[in-house]
């Protein structure tokens, strides 16, 4: 009964995927029969390149069993190399996160998947250190990952884009580069990590794919490209300081969504607190309008918000070297604050830490001194 299984060569899968997916792109109805071999072919690239998981099922009528045990097969190694090389060959890496989002719901997890093996599987005795579709795609074809980028700007492909760029982001650097310094438009050439030299070049406009990240955050993946690959992106926050932060604190801190505005300020104060970035936080506490933004926060009508605000303001209060506009908004608002602090959260009885930090930032505003002349 083999000829009930019987398929296309596991190495002649991606040419067809690829003809499908521009006619997808060609016609403003595709065809149901075009959609249908789609998610044929999409489906059977993900089963070579991950195998199938075995089933036992008994039943009464011996050939239902021997369906089920004979669909499950592995893929050899040198199957999924053959249709690994295929996909590059035939840029289908790049048409699959540029189409993702006009896929059927099951053929989006499917092309997740499909990045997901792909960027992940390492040829037998292969002497290069990284996975060959994704050396391929950051040195000659990094467009793949501006389009997942992209990707994640429709609700329809956002998750399973979401999914792909956090898996790659926790193991490699050079796909953090490609996102942080890229500024291509669409159908552009897309920058490639051999062309990125992070302490140098020019600053970025703000219009290039990482700006594109902020109204994302509720995502995962701005979070994880922040803190992940904590030298390149001190670099980077340094370099292009003041375009960063004004955007961070409009569109992030100041946000009308809880959400946001809670997970922002976390991250913020997870960003100052990392050694990491000590140059970056010295800076950013330097600011009496990046303190006047905190204290704000403190007064929001929301605890969770006014709590993760206390992480950034006791920076500020704990710096030794009080830059003179905080230290003179700090002098000027003692008294307010002497009264505020003191029954600011004061339900958080539980936690020790919480108390004893801010037990010892009314201890620093009571001792300041006057204000400079």
């Amino acid at each position: 009964m083999a000829f009930l299984f019987r398929h296309k060569s596991k190495t002649d899968l991606a040419k067809p995927a690829k003809e499908l997916l521009l006619q997808l792109w060609q016609s403003t109805t595709p065809s149901q029969k075009t959609e249908d071999e789609l998610v044929k072919l999409l489906s059977q690239m993900k089963l070579i390149l991950q195998g199938t998981h075995s089933i036992h099922i008994k039943r009464n009528a011996p050939s239902v069993y021997m369906l089920i045990r004979m669909s499950d097969t592995e893929s050899s190694p040198e199957q999924v190399a053959q249709l690994v090389n295929s996909m590059i060959q035939e840029d289908l890496l790049y048409l699959l996160a540029h189409s993702i989002r006009l896929l059927p719901f099951e053929s989006r997890k499917d092309c997740q998947s499909i990045f997901s093996y792909t960027f992940r599987f390492m040829p037998t005795h292969s002497l290069s250190p990284e996975p060959p579709a994704l050396t391929h795609v950051v040195h000659r074809r990094p467009e793949v990952i501006v389009e997942l980028c992209r990707g994640y700007g429709y609700q329809e492909s956002a998750m399973p884009c979401g999914v792909v760029l956090r898996e790659l982001l926790k193991q490699h650097e050079d796909v953090a580069a490609i996102i942080l310094h890229d500024e291509s438009r669409e159908k552009d050439r897309a920058i490639s990590v051999d062309e990125i030299d992070p302490g140098q070049g020019p600053l970025q406009s703000g219009d290039g794919v990482f700006w594109k990240f902020f109204p994302w955050i509720d995502g995962g993946a701005f979070e994880e490209l922040l803190t992940r690959h904590k030298a390149l992106v001190a670099i980077y926050l340094e370099r292009n300081f003041d375009l960063f932060f004004s955007r961070y604190n409009s569109v992030l801190v100041q946000s009308n969504s809880y959400v946001t505005k809670r997970q922002s300020i976390k991250l913020l104060g997870e960003i100052l607190l990392d050694r990491t970035n000590y140059s970056i936080m010295t800076q950013y506490v330097e600011s009496g309008e990046h303190l006047k933004i905190c204290m704000t926060l403190l007064k929001d009508d929301r605890k969770m918000v006014q709590y993760e605000g206390f992480h950034v303001f006791k920076v500020f209060v704990a710096n030794p070297h009080k830059s003179p506009p905080v230290q003179r908004i700090l002098v000027n608002n003692r008294e307010r604050l002497l009264r505020f602090l003191p029954t600011f959260l004061e339900d958080r009885t539980e936690d020790e830490q919480f108390t004893d930090e801010k037990s010892f930032l009314i201890r620093q505003i009571e001792s300041m001194g006057p204000l400079p002349p």
